[in-house]
């Protein structure tokens, strides 16, 4: 990881008070954050502690940004992600790192969020630039044991993650075009 990355903030300190306006300035500044960073994500926390029994936090991510493959184990811990702009891919994987399923996830549409249960390995991909999520998980938080990341997932800032995350974007497109392309055969034909 380079020093810049080291030494730029991943997240923003709760407001403190017991009523916290969620407002257009403040997920502003977050995205603006977010084009900012070497991550090219960042978080804006809501809840006041670590220790608190429900964490809920908006996360600004850009195209490009590598969120590591896990799950939440340790103690479980299930996770729902609401998409509140910009547009998501949630991607799942099996025990040995093999692409389950993936789910587009866009505000307004039929699918605009995600609940995610604790075993399950997972990621999300920002499709759109100013992708913007707000996020609810059991607390408390530790930061060494809040991700279970397995052995085949690359860990964020190495230098396998970047190839890591364009090989599974490759892979996404690749199903795609083959589903579209199995439409097609299976249209109508005119004549």
């Amino acid at each position: 990881m380079t020093e810049e990355k080291k030494d730029y903030p991943t997240s923003v300190a709760a407001p403190e008070g017991d009523i916290t306006p969620l407002t257009l300035t403040m997920v502003g500044n977050l995205l603006t954050m977010s084009r900012e960073s070497p991550r090219k994500r960042m978080l804006q926390r809501i809840h006041k502690s670590h220790d608190a029994g429900v964490h809920k936090m908006f996360n600004a991510l850009q195209p490009g940004t590598y969120v590591t493959p896990h799950r939440h184990m340790n103690p479980e811990k299930t996770e729902t992600i609401l998409v509140i702009s910009g547009s998501m891919l949630f991607v799942q994987f099996d025990e040995m790192g093999k692409l389950l399923n993936h789910t587009l996830v866009q505000p307004g549409t039929e699918v605009f969020g995600i609940d995610v249960a604790p075993h399950i390995y997972h990621t999300f991909i920002a499709l759109k630039p100013d992708t913007l999520l707000f996020e609810i998980k059991d607390g408390p938080y530790d930061h060494d044991t809040d991700k279970d990341i397995p052995d085949w997932a690359p860990r964020e800032g190495s230098e396998e993650a970047e190839l890591y995350l364009l090989d599974l974007i490759k892979l996404l497109a690749e199903q795609a075009n083959a589903a579209a392309e199995q439409l097609k055969e299976e249209a109508p034909q005119d004549s």
